[in-house]
């Protein structure tokens, strides 16, 4: 996407990001849970201080990558989360995860995203609604 900060998303992290959010509104419309990978303990791990910096290490039906960045949905019932991390364990400021949340959430209103900021991981919250009405696909 042009004009996004810190970012620069190759055709092919274009495609991935429009193939997870497809699969995201499926599973929404369909009122079916997106849960995190299993935790696998020989999957080598770039740090062993923070669980959710190790997951979605393996690629899975709702994570992808754009740039250095590493994103990874979940949810429940009526609210999603998206946690962005950075590939290679290292801390990711608030606003190179919003760039990756504008990236990925592209059409849904910042005012509608909740932002839990952390020094290794980010996490945005929102509702269902707000995806399924909101979000542009290419």
């Amino acid at each position: 996407m042009p004009g996004l900060p810190f970012l620069s998303p190759s055709t092919e992290e274009g495609v991935r990001r429009n193939e997870v959010m497809a699969r995201i509104l499926e599973y929404v419309r369909d009122n079916r849970t997106i849960k995190l990978p299993a935790f696998d303990p020989m999957l080598s791990r770039p740090s062993d201080r923070f669980a959710l910096l190790s997951v979605g290490l393996e690629s899975n039906d709702f994570s992808g990558l754009v740039d250095d960045y590493r994103y990874q949905f979940e949810g429940e019932e009526d609210l999603l989360h998206l946690i962005v991390t950075h590939r290679d364990g290292k801390p990711v400021s608030t606003a190179e995860g919003q760039a990756v949340a504008g990236f990925v959430l592209r059409g849904v209103p910042t005012a509608l995203i909740w932002l839990r900021p952390g020094e290794y991981s980010q996490h945005f919250y929102f509702g269902h609604d707000d995806l399924v009405g909101n979000l542009i696909l290419d």
